[in-house]
């Protein structure tokens, strides 16, 4: 956007254009407040730029790829991949991203949001001088979603070819032969998941002794056991000693948890060791903030996420756990302190109800506490698993998965962990179970279609409420 004339006074001063400070915008302006909002890069940020938009629709591709394999080896299709026309496909992807940048931009304009491209640092509590633009002074508050960039190893450079980021791997050129994931986390995994589809040879390296460690176990096993089916060389436990950057790829020393020590070869290292905090430059100091031991900007009030700077907002990657640093729990956010600079009461967002996703083949989908954290909070537990394999729709998909259901032996419903085909299209059911307090006996009276995958959450909390159908307690 361009701007017909500075602006040296705001209502809100906004800085960054991300999933967080484009919702904050828009939700002030839509309450009558003039914002200001700052971008030095293109409004959307990473997730619409280099990560959950342009992954997800190269993962949507990888699907059509399985589902290839599938139609053969299973279905008795007589189908066969020719090729995969990677100029088309990231066209594609590329057109996906443009048009969902192309409608951010519209909704800001039509808001009257003005966006000033260039950095902002910080001069005080109430202001900021953005470079080739001013010193601009904000009424009622800053709110800084400034997000974050990938961690790297030390010792370890990436060049977009050889060693990558999971901002760059999309972007890298071509389809490589073999790649070496390491970190099994969500973006690992997806990105392991998206490189097997297209017929790589894939080892995903996790130091934790699990993958996505940060889920329930229940889940990290499913997940495993589905990759492994596919193919995917899983060594969770192992730690990378070694990295030697060579011509045409790199050779990696793996430790094993037993001990052992392993060459890896492969065409591509993506690294993928979880994200930091971006703060260079924003002159924290200035308006009497620091950041705490990892990079993030603590809020004081987490109800209207204010730092101790009274009138100092913070959403998104900036923020500390249990913010969660994903895209739709920064809609939330940005909605909140837009709201709260609005003067308006409003719900602090609930992290424990906010639904975690991992979008590889596999798919993984949670929402609320795992079976561990439920019991390390002192909580008396009931838990059921139903197979997805268990109802005729998952044997239909025949790739296993799970439902897992925590809740409370006389209560409430705790947590909802979902492993197979979709469930990331199944978890919202789950997220108002666990957000509204629901109690199993509330779920059971509800009926879901047959036959579904969705069906296996509902024969879930029917056998937890003492009704069980197609599985007995």
């Amino acid at each position: 956007m361009t701007q017909t004339e500075k602006v040296t006074d705001t209502d809100v001063l906004v800085i960054g254009g991300g999933t967080g400070g484009y919702s904050t915008a828009l939700r002030a302006a839509g309450l009558g407040l003039r914002v200001l909002l700052v971008e030095r890069d293109k409004v959307g940020g990473t997730c619409l730029h280099r990560g959950c938009i342009p992954s997800k629709a190269m993962l949507h591709a990888a699907e059509l790829v399985d589902g290839i394999a599938e139609a053969r080896e299973r279905w008795g299709i007589k189908a066969n991949l020719e090729s995969v026309d990677w100029p088309a496909l990231v066209a594609t992807r590329d057109d996906i991203v443009d048009r969902n940048h192309r409608g951010v931009v519209g909704h800001l304009t039509h808001a009257a949001v003005e966006v000033v491209h260039g950095s902002a640092e910080l001069t005080g509590p109430r202001s900021a001088r953005i470079s080739g633009y001013g010193e601009v002074t904000a009424r009622r508050g800053i709110v800084l979603a400034t997000g974050s960039r990938p961690r790297m190893l030390p010792g370890l450079v990436a060049d977009g070819r050889r060693v990558v980021t999971s901002d760059d791997a999309l972007f890298a050129p071509g389809l490589p032969e073999s790649v070496l994931v390491l970190g099994g986390g969500a973006i690992g995994v997806e990105y392991a998941s998206l490189h097997r589809s297209m017929g790589a040879r894939v080892t995903l390296v996790e130091a934790a002794d699990r993958l996505v460690p940060l889920e329930d176990v229940d889940v990290s096993r499913h997940l495993t056991r589905g990759l492994k089916k596919r193919g995917i060389d899983v060594r969770a436990g192992a730690r990378l000693l070694e990295t030697v950057v060579l011509d045409d790829g790199v050779r990696a020393t793996v430790r094993t948890p037993r001990g052992e020590t392993v060459t890896v070869e492969a065409e591509r290292l993506l690294v993928a060791v979880g994200r930091a905090p971006v703060t260079d430059g924003l002159g924290l100091a200035a308006a009497g903030l620091a950041t705490d031991g990892r990079g993030h900007v603590a809020p004081a009030d987490w109800d209207r996420l204010e730092t101790v700077v009274p009138g100092v907002h913070v959403v998104g990657d900036l923020l500390p756990p249990p913010s969660l640093g994903l895209a739709h729990a920064s809609f939330a956010e940005g909605l909140l302190v837009a709201e709260t600079l609005a003067g308006l009461r409003t719900a602090p967002v609930d992290y424990a109800a906010v639904p975690r996703v991992t979008y590889s083949a596999p798919q993984t989908a949670s929402v609320g506490l795992s079976e561990a954290q439920a019991r390390d909070a002192g909580h008396d537990v009931v838990v059921n698993t139903m197979p997805l394999s268990a109802v005729a729709k998952g044997m239909v998909h025949g790739q296993g998965g799970m439902v897992k259901v925590v809740a409370e032996r006389s209560g409430r419903v705790l947590g909802v962990h979902l492993v197979g085909p979709n469930v990331s299209e199944m978890i919202a059911e789950s997220q108002l179970i666990v957000g509204w307090d629901a109690e199993p006996s509330d779920v059971a009276h509800h009926i879901h279609a047959h036959p579904t995958l969705s069906e296996a959450v509902g024969e879930a909390f029917l056998t937890l409420a003492g009704r069980g159908l197609h599985q007995q307690a």
